[in-house]
């Protein structure tokens, strides 16, 4: 999957707090090995995953997602990738969730030093706009209960909490779960 093209969107700049243009791609193959430290770093920099970890050799695996999934990268001009996402659909192995007709999206990651800016938001909707292209009918995604600043940018955007989905990927790690309903939100958020 990685060698399809995506839309890049409108560029967020200086007028969105950033110090550089910002724009959203598919990761190129070069850039795997910084996608994957990218989401490793702030995950066990923000406390969601334990340096020790068996997850964190999943959340570094970026090549064998770039191969199955989509892996999109927000770059800004002169730094490089600064925020990451892994986007499915329902039936891939990616999908914790998804059912088929569903989309999915994983592994969101912003630098620290770039959070804040809306580069958590733009990854989104790009999500949502690769899902409503693909015909999905909603996008669902799971959360650790901790994740609080990324819970209110979902639920800004239309996301809607759905505690009957919630689940433990193994004992101990809880998971909550959101989805948006791309038929009765209509296009995806701007």
């Amino acid at each position: 999957m990685g060698a399809r093209q995506v839309r890049s969107g409108t560029p967020l700049g200086a007028a969105d707090g950033l110090s550089a243009e910002v724009t959203v791609g598919l990761a190129d193959e070069r850039e795997l090995a910084v996608v994957g430290a990218l989401v490793v770093d702030t995950y066990v920099a923000q406390g969601y995953v334990a340096s020790d970890s068996p997850y964190l050799a999943q959340l570094r695996d970026v090549e064998t997602r770039w191969r199955e999934a989509d892996v999109l990268v927000a770059r800004a001009t002169g730094q490089g990738v600064v925020a990451t996402v892994t986007f499915c659909l329902g039936g891939s192995r990616w999908a914790n969730i998804a059912r088929p007709g569903e989309a999915e999206f994983r592994m969101l990651a912003v630098r620290p030093d770039q959070q804040g800016h809306g580069l958590g938001r733009l990854l989104v909707r790009a999500c949502l706009d690769r899902a409503a292209a693909a015909g999905a009918t909603s996008t669902v995604i799971s959360t650790e209960p901790e994740m609080v600043v990324a819970q209110r940018m979902y639920e800004r955007l239309g996301f809607v909490r759905t505690p009957e989905r919630d689940w433990a990927p193994r004992p101990g790690i809880d998971l909550i779960t959101y989805r948006y309903d791309a038929q009765r939100m209509g296009r995806p958020p701007t």
